[in-house]
């Protein structure tokens, strides 16, 4: 039985070995199965290809920038920096999340000031990458080796802005898991000010 998470070598490996008494099942299951090893093969090339593309003199000194921020990997700060664009367009760090759609909507009516759901403007792509990186600021503050391999030969003053941010979304979800707060409303806090950091790493000298 393997520890069920879903597409790693044990869970593959523990799909391989399943049998059907019906042939037709068994059938329908390998099929399925062999889908799902060509999209994992697509996936891997193209991630391989988008790998070479991030590389490249027009984007990596800005990706390799971001990539030293928890959460973020080559592939996740490639596409934060094509959907972003030129960070500096952003006089202000506070810019680029509100650019971003991760900024309550408001309702003004009178002496009413209602904030609501986040406003989902911007890339939807970029949106997404630093809602799933907020997801590592639950753990405590830490560098591991990759994280590590990733701040190999960046200033000095671009690390101490990616573990400040460590420590700072950290604080948010102790802070708001504290107070009950749902995990999504956690999660979307975190990235907002993800978005600020980036901005702070994106801009520096």
């Amino acid at each position: 039985m393997y520890d069920r998470t879903a597409w790693t070598q044990a869970h593959l490996k523990w799909l391989a070995a399943q049998r059907f008494e019906q042939r037709n099942t068994e059938l329908a299951f390998i099929d399925n199965l062999a889908a799902c090893d060509g999209l994992l093969a697509r996936k891997q090339a193209l991630d391989e290809r988008l790998s070479h593309v991030a590389a490249e003199p027009e984007f990596w000194p800005l990706v390799s920038r971001l990539r030293c921020v928890r959460g973020l990997d080559t592939l996740s700060a490639l596409i934060v920096v094509l959907e972003v664009g030129d960070f500096t367009r952003f006089a202000r760090a506070v810019q680029l999340p509100s650019w971003l759609g991760l900024v309550p909507s408001r309702e003004q009516s009178g002496e009413h000031d209602v904030h609501g759901s986040i406003t989902k403007t911007g890339s939807k792509y970029a949106r997404r990458i630093l809602v799933e990186a907020a997801w590592h600021y639950a753990r405590p503050p830490r560098i591991g080796h990759a994280l590590s391999s990733r701040h190999d030969g960046q200033p000095d003053h671009i690390l101490q802005i990616a573990w400040r941010a460590q420590h700072r979304l950290h604080r948010i979800h102790k802070r708001m898991r504290s107070r009950k707060k749902p995990g999504n409303v956690i999660n979307t806090a975190c990235a907002r000010e993800l978005a600020c950091f980036l901005w702070a790493a994106a801009t520096a000298p």
